[in-house]
């Protein structure tokens, strides 16, 4: 492909991360100096944006704000859940689309988010090929869940990790406290990858980690799970599970809807809502042991932990979208940023271009090796695989102690 002159759109969409921004960076800076980017452009809500036209002039933006954007957490030009129909059966969307490249000259397209805005990118691209429209689209990586197809690790995984690996271990020294006993039931985010739960694990190289850990890549036992508890609590006393929102028994039900019908909600994507499970637990654990229960849910705060974010997630996080906007220009197009990594000695990470076929609509799950052979913990395996990407402070700037997060002016581009 040869050069090609536009402005950009970039979009955040799905659920936001602590470093979700840095990619904003990523994208606002490197696109703001390349001459074939005659304007910057970001959709307010993701592609809802550009359906309504709801555009931010990025260039109007100080330059000190958009730099604190790379440790400001959540999705600063808002977020989306919203479903693109498959263009074969409803080009509506896709049409109104169309009309709003044109009219504002938008020639790139990048679009950050996890398995549903990689397949929205996809969509995109195709349906403009098609109506003979040139332009360039890249998807940028995010989600804590880190199971996206075909890239070593997914921006935001490691922030999350490094919360939920932390938070643990802080959990675990305040379960300690009492001379009685306590049983506590940690509930963290995964659908049906649980790469999540498994970093409370990093809990344990520091000697302050879960007893049992329950991923959603394997089927949920309820009698085997109160036997293990009973097991360990009249050993020690003390009982700490980490668990996956996720997870189901061998007939598919979840087992957080045990306690309520949590299923019939869903979202735009046809997910489930999630939610209540170490609640749920904690009512049979009760019931079987009659100890003292904590049901903890780390909810929002493993996506929002600015505090504890991972410098090396923080700059691969700008990498990525650094890199979408060069290779963009460049020439590339219908591809994600993804990562190769090498581990052997000392961790090394590279970008690498992931064509969008390849990744729209699959999942990365746990590889079943690095489950431990009773099906409640992981390898030293996962260990060496997530330990290098918690690694560095955040270099969060603060005001009178607090965080000094980017306020950004969002201003909007005529209709």
């Amino acid at each position: 492909m040869g050069e090609l002159k536009g402005a950009c759109i970039f979009g955040q969409s799905g659920g936001p991360t602590s470093v979700i921004n840095a990619s904003a960076t990523g994208v606002f800076t490197q696109a703001l100096k390349e001459e074939n980017i005659t304007a910057v452009y970001g959709a307010a809500h993701g592609i809802k944006g550009v359906l309504e036209e709801m555009l931010y002039d990025m260039s109007k933006e100080d330059a000190k704000e958009l730099e604190l954007l790379k440790t400001t957490p959540s999705s600063a030009l808002g977020s989306v859940r919203y479903k693109l129909a498959d263009a074969a059966d409803d080009d509506t969307d896709y049409k109104r689309m169309l009309e709003v490249f044109k009219k504002h000259d938008v020639r790139y397209f990048f679009y950050n988010g996890g398995n549903d805005s990689m397949d929205t990118c996809n969509k995109i691209s195709k349906f403009m090929a098609k109506s003979g429209y040139e332009m360039r689209v890249m998807g940028v990586p995010k989600t804590i869940d880190n199971d996206l197809w075909a890239t070593d690790h997914c921006p935001g995984f490691a922030s999350a990790a490094k919360y939920i690996a932390t938070t643990t271990m802080e959990v675990y020294q305040d379960a300690r406290v009492y001379d009685t006993g306590t049983i506590t039931i940690i509930e963290i985010m995964g659908r049906n990858a649980g790469w999540l739960t498994a970093a409370a694990a990093l809990a344990s190289t520091k000697g302050a980690g879960p007893d049992l850990i329950y991923l959603p890549e394997r089927d949920f036992d309820m009698d085997d799970f109160l036997g293990k508890v009973q097991k360990i609590y009249d050993a020690t006393g003390k009982v700490i599970v980490a668990v996956s929102e996720g997870i189901q028994d061998k007939d598919g039900k979840y087992i957080s809807s045990y306690g309520s019908d949590m299923t019939s909600n869903t979202d735009s994507f046809g997910h489930v809502q999630l939610g209540g499970l170490a609640y749920t637990l904690s009512g049979f654990v009760k019931e079987k042991t009659g100890a003292k229960i904590r049901a903890i849910e780390f909810s929002l705060m493993q996506r929002c932990a600015a505090h504890v974010a991972s410098n090396t997630d923080i700059d691969e996080s700008f990498l990525s979208g650094q890199t979408a906007v060069k290779e963009a220009v460049g020439g590339k197009s219908d591809y994600m940023v993804g990562f190769k990594c090498d581990r052997t000695n000392g961790y090394k990470c590279e970008v690498a271009l992931i064509p969008l076929d390849d990744v729209a609509n699959k999942e990365k799950t746990i590889p079943d090796e690095w489950i431990t052979a009773d099906g409640v913990g992981v390898t030293q395996d996962f260990i060496d695989y997530a330990l290098p990407l918690i690694q560095g402070e955040t270099p969060l700037p603060k005001e009178d102690g607090l965080p000094r997060f980017a306020k950004l002016k969002k201003v909007l581009v005529s209709k």
